[in-house]
């Protein structure tokens, strides 16, 4: 553990110097700060430049503007966490409660709270969100449940999240169980890692009946933030500080790890969203103790 805090020390000097180093040719910068203690974890990028981060200790949103790296915060939060992050075309960002077993759903232009859901009442953890189709889906690595928000017509919030057990092949146990959420390449089923086991496993979004994807004996394990884009999939590895990329059978039931990206500017990344040629991942620095004066960044990396 001590050495281990001291790598993770050393990189936080790495990444302050490349924070301050020129933006790379495109203008953009490829490493920027967040506020000090902020405690990032999720990522949702859209619509335009921008890149929207949450708080896990105060659920604090908090928007950057990629061609720059300046932000602020947009939406004060309720003293909860602020995981898994998704924006959508209506100007609206869906937010993963954690342990307050909520979401929200944040107004972009004015950062209100246009809607909050209690999804669970007793322990819980509500850890990411993911849009598909006309509903929003959210994990819980407590509980083995989906909760669905079914939007109506033009994208009208409803009153209620439905529950949606999960069965199958996914089985929890101690620790963080279903994590990052993804659609399937095409689009008829739900992808979900499993942080403790490492494994990959497509959801029935209707029925919650899941299969295990074959990946051919790899492992996923430590899986946070997922991200599709076409039949590729990136699974971030947060403790391992890498990033699987995967390659999916069109239907999501199989996948090879064709590559692993790591960075040395990696401190524990929890999620990645896209911006033009690059991905994002903000640095959560979960072997850091947090404190007032924590600094995070945010790293950008070519696929």
């Amino acid at each position: 553990m001590r050495s281990a805090i001291l790598k993770t020390a050393l990189g936080a000097v790495v990444a302050v110097l490349l924070v301050s180093a020129p933006a790379q040719a495109g203008g953009k910068p490829d490493t920027f700060a967040l506020p000090n203690g902020f405690q990032p974890e999720g990522i949702a990028t859209g619509p335009g430049p921008y890149a929207y981060f949450g708080s896990r200790a105060t659920g604090d949103i908090y928007r950057a503007d990629l061609r720059t790296g300046k932000g602020s915060v947009i939406s004060k939060g309720p003293g909860t966490p602020s995981l898994g992050l998704k924006t959508d075309g209506r100007g609206r960002l869906f937010v993963a409660g954690g342990s307050g077993g909520d979401a929200r759903v944040i107004d972009l232009r004015t950062g209100a709270v246009l809607k909050s859901y209690t999804l669970a009442t007793g322990p819980s953890f509500v850890n990411d969100v993911i849009l598909m189709g006309h509903a929003a889906y959210f994990t819980d690595s407590t509980n083995p449940v989906l909760y669905k928000l079914e939007l109506g017509r033009g994208g009208s919030l409803p009153g209620e999240a439905v529950k949606i057990p999960l069965s199958g092949a996914i089985q929890y146990t101690t620790g963080i169980n279903a994590n990052g959420i993804a659609p399937s390449p095409d689009r008829k089923s739900l992808l979900i890692v499993q942080s403790n086991t490492g494994k990959l496993f497509e959801a029935d979004p209707s029925s919650g009946a899941t299969t295990e994807v074959d990946l051919g004996g790899e492992s996923l394990v430590n899986g946070d933030g997922l991200l599709l884009a076409g039949r590729t999939l990136y699974a971030v590895q947060n403790r391992l500080n890498r990033v699987a990329v995967v390659g999916l059978a069109g239907d999501g039931s199989s996948g090879k790890v064709v590559k692993r990206l790591t960075d040395p500017r990696f401190d524990v990344p929890t999620t990645v969203a896209p911006y033009g040629d690059r991905l994002y991942l903000p640095n959560a620095r979960f072997t850091t103790t947090p404190a007032p004066d924590t600094p995070y960044t945010v790293v950008a990396v070519k696929p």
